[in-house]
């Protein structure tokens, strides 16, 4: 059995590392905390190990065989969670690559410069819900692995391929429709018919998508607002658009 008590042992300052995008980038590892996360990602097989409070007892419905686990001090498990009271148990995955070759053209989701952590992951999660094939991602938007971001994805971001592309390229190529939101030029949601296979591209939480990417889509929707408010959370918007696109 591994055990490590000092948060100076150059394994946790590797571990401490990830919580950088720059460290996640360059190793293609990132980390997860808690229960059903760690749970989710031994499902998908993406953890290389997994990291336990030497107080903790690790459930009987984790599948561990074969999984290298280390136990540390409670201390040591602080150092390298970003929540304040960890639950005791996290984890180190490896990214994983997709590349468009392998993935499925049919749904997808496509984010321009969204940058709330938050609102990345609930839009993954709803993605994963709604039976989309891929979750494309543009400059600017926030890091998937981020630890907030895997949080609000609640373990969705283990059942889809997330990948980042030149949106502009990327829509040039495909052979679905391609809706943008956008109040500008746009037509309300219901009148386009629903479809087995499309594309929905959402933007900048207080910039909407960029108008030279509206500019190459089939056509641009918005959500019709009857109460007073401004608009709609980006997440909101974009879990109404796909469940109300697909057939």
């Amino acid at each position: 059995m591994k055990y490590i008590e000092s948060i100076k042992n150059p394994k946790v300052k590797a571990w401490k590392k990830l919580l950088t995008k720059k460290e996640r980038d360059q190793t293609g590892k990132y980390l997860i905390e808690g229960f059903h996360l760690v749970e989710e990602a031994l499902k998908e097989q993406v953890v290389l190990e997994v990291i336990v409070n030497q107080d903790t007892e690790i459930p009987a419905s984790l599948n561990i065989e074969g999984t290298e686990v280390i136990y540390v001090k409670e201390e040591v498990l602080k150092a390298i969670c970003d929540t304040e009271t960890p639950q005791g148990i996290a984890a180190v995955c490896e990214q994983r690559k997709s590349t468009i070759e392998e993935i499925r053209l049919e749904k997808l989701l496509l984010l321009d410069r969204v940058q709330d952590p938050g609102n990345l992951g609930t839009m993954i999660r709803t993605a994963d819900a709604a039976g989309m094939d891929a979750v494309i991602l543009g400059d600017g938007c926030a890091d998937p692995y981020n630890p907030k971001v895997i949080r609000s994805t609640q373990g969705s971001l283990f059942h889809l391929p997330i990948m980042k592309a030149p949106l502009g390229e990327f829509i040039e190529k495909l052979k679905i429709p391609v809706y943008g939101t956008a109040l500008e030029g746009g037509i309300p949601f219901e009148q386009v018919e629903k479809a087995d296979a499309f594309a929905l591209l959402l933007g900048n939480e207080g910039q909407g998508v960029a108008k030279e990417l509206l500019a190459k889509t089939t056509k641009n929707l918005y959500i019709p607002i009857y109460g007073k408010s401004e608009s709609l959370n980006v997440g909101i918007a974009a879990g109404i658009l796909m469940y109300y696109l697909r057939k």
